[in-house]
């Protein structure tokens, strides 16, 4: 997704190889990924960035009276889908940046504000921001109507086989698909809940990285379907199990190398690492709003799940929200682990970056790591640490975003605005629902 196509060569592809169909794909402010498609006929209209589109009816977009935009794509996203060949009727993919009719880009657009805080780090000095995202999602039963079940189709566990881990047909030819489409897939395997599963593929420049993930959940979706499956990034589908996070690699780069990396320091961290990651725990509570964006997040941010809840840092324990892996040199990085796959990774990359910075320009210090077990940890001893946990609820996180201005700016207002309403809302609808447990303990009893 990173070869520097041009627009000869994607001619040259839809003619070589009978492309039929084009989606043109962008991101609304709650990461659901949109299309327009096109017959093949329209290519010269899309490559000349003369496609334009209705936005007033996306979600956090525009009102009704100013909705024409143009989709301009990102040619280097070019992708055929290998699972329409046999249908007879190929689907290609371009990503699109949305623009204004003026020319100016259209601030609601995430993957476009991504590239602006992009361009504030490079005004700072920094070559790139990489991310190696770590997604998990379930695998469900269909019905014999093609319908989602919430029937898991295996009982593995951790790194487990088949015949225990049924979902490992499906998963290896996810992993082929990837592959056709430039994916360098690293792993493959069973995580620890039933029916869980984890592929990881390398790292890239931020903006690329998140249209990776994009297109991940999409062929994870669709080649689940041909298996008779139903994938989902829900963050926490099963009650009483692990739910599914996307842990966040994180690096910085100059023209001199690795930003994180200090081969003199005692940790092979460098001052930038810590401010960087600085920033990210001073603005811990307001990101959750953003990398944790739906009521169902907080049913997997809570203790005994794996999942983090306290704002700390380490580099030997994986309790706390930030943990530094072992490798040094241009492999040093941060993962963040508290995002799920749920989170638009445009709008959390770009809001990690904007508290990232802050903290190098601020020259702001973490506490000290926290080198020990923090579930162990009594109230007392959290206390004495500073240790603080996470918002618990999506209104106690949204209560913290309203509140960072930080944040806010590395969002933009239209962005900002437009998210707050649309989560208060989700927020609001789900308060008034009477659940099966209420049902269960209250019907009866009262």
């Amino acid at each position: 997704m990173a070869n520097q196509i041009t627009a000869e060569f994607i001619r040259q592809e839809v003619v070589d190889k009978d492309v039929h169909f084009l989606r043109l794909a962008f991101s609304d402010v709650n990461g659901i990924l949109k299309n327009v498609e096109v017959p093949i006929s329209q290519l010269d209209k899309v490559l000349d960035n003369k496609m334009m589109f209705d936005g007033s009816s996306i979600e956090g977009f525009v009102r009704i009276e100013e909705s024409d935009m143009y989709l301009v794509p990102d040619l280097d996203t070019w992708m055929i889908f290998p699972w329409t060949a046999d249908e007879g009727k190929r689907i290609a993919i371009l990503i699109c940046d949305i623009f204004l009719p003026n020319g100016d880009p259209f601030p609601g657009d995430p993957r476009g504000n991504l590239k602006r805080m992009v361009a504030k780090m490079n005004a700072k000095g920094f070559t790139a921001f990489n991310l190696g995202p770590e997604a998990e999602f379930f695998l469900f039963k269909r019905d014999e109507n093609g319908q989602p079940t919430t029937q898991v189709n295996d009982h593995g566990g951790y790194f487990d086989l088949a015949p225990v881990d049924l979902g490992e047909n499906c998963r290896r030819d996810i992993v082929l698909t990837l592959e056709k489409l430039g994916f360098e897939v690293e792993a493959s395997h069973h995580e620890c809940a039933i029916g869980q599963h984890e592929i990881d593929f390398k790292y890239d420049d931020v903006v690329t990285a998140c249209d990776r993930i994009q297109m991940f959940k999409l062929i994870v979706k669709s080649i689940a379907r041909k298996h008779n499956l139903h994938a989902t990034f829900m963050p926490k589908p099963v009650a009483n199990i692990a739910g599914s996070g996307m842990h966040c690699n994180m690096s910085l780069f100059t023209a001199e190398g690795n930003a994180f990396y200090e081969a003199d320091s005692p940790t092979g961290l460098s001052t930038t690492a810590y401010q960087f990651m600085a920033g990210i725990l001073k603005h811990a509570k307001a990101l959750t709003a953003i990398g944790n964006p739906l009521v169902n997040s907080y049913k997997r941010l809570v203790p005994g799940y794996e999942a983090p809840v306290y704002i700390a840092w380490s580099a030997q324990n994986r309790s706390p929200l930030i943990r530094i892996p072992s490798a040094r040199g241009n492999s040093t990085r941060i993962e963040l682990r508290s995002v799920d796959p749920s989170a638009n990774p445009y709008l959390i990359m770009a809001a990690l970056i904007g508290a990232g910075l802050e903290g190098i320009e601020k020259e702001l210090q973490p506490a000290k790591a926290t080198d020990r077990n923090i579930y162990s940890m009594t109230e007392n001893e959290l206390r004495q640490a500073g240790i603080e946990q996470l918002p618990n609820s999506l209104d106690h996180a949204l209560d913290e975003f309203e509140q960072d201005s930080k944040i806010q700016e590395a969002l933009g207002h239209h962005i900002t605005e437009n998210f707050i309403s649309s989560k208060r809302l989700e927020c609001n609808e789900y308060a008034l629902q009477i659940s099966q447990w209420e049902l269960d303990h209250y019907f009866r009893s009262y």
